[in-house]
């Protein structure tokens, strides 16, 4: 049998789909490999490239969250970038627009954004950022994978 090949939570879903409805092999298949994966910002979609970073800066089109600590930010940071260290993001965001912006000096961001990035030292971070952000409505933010360490090898830092 070919449930015997297979990992075992492949064989789950066969065997948890199989008992609803009977769908053919190949379906299956394309259910589970394209499942996402849960609590990991990998989506091409919701990643920003050094070459897009570097036209939002320049069209300063861009709301770049740098969530490393205050002393790695105090250490380089990229242009433009607010400081919102990762433990305090949730909170930072939602808080009211005016406060967002007395606290930040700059404008607070809406859910319906598409110019919010994260960013951290080598994109672990700006993805659990991520995560928070999507998970309080923020659904068009993205995160620059390759964090300072990228930029700061691209422009010579």
């Amino acid at each position: 049998m070919l449930s015997f090949v297979l990992s075992r939570g492949f064989c789950h879903v066969v065997a948890e789909v199989n008992s609803r409805s009977c769908p053919t092999f190949g379906s299956v298949l394309r259910s589970f490999t394209t499942a996402s994966k849960g609590g990991e910002a990998s989506d091409n979609a919701s990643v920003v490239t050094y070459s897009q970073l570097k036209t939002m800066l320049s069209n300063r089109d861009i709301q770049l969250f740098d969530v490393r600590n205050p002393d790695e930010y105090q250490a380089g940071q990229i242009p433009q970038a607010v400081n919102i260290p990762l433990d305090t993001l949730e909170e930072s965001l939602k808080l009211p627009p005016e406060s967002f912006e007395q606290k930040f000096q700059v404008e607070a961001p809406e859910k319906d954004d598409d110019n919010i990035v994260f960013h951290c030292r080598s994109g672990k971070r700006s993805a659990t950022a991520l995560d928070i952000a999507h998970k309080l409505g923020f659904s068009r933010a993205r995160h620059y994978k390759g964090g300072y360490i990228e930029w700061a090898e691209k422009e010579g830092k």
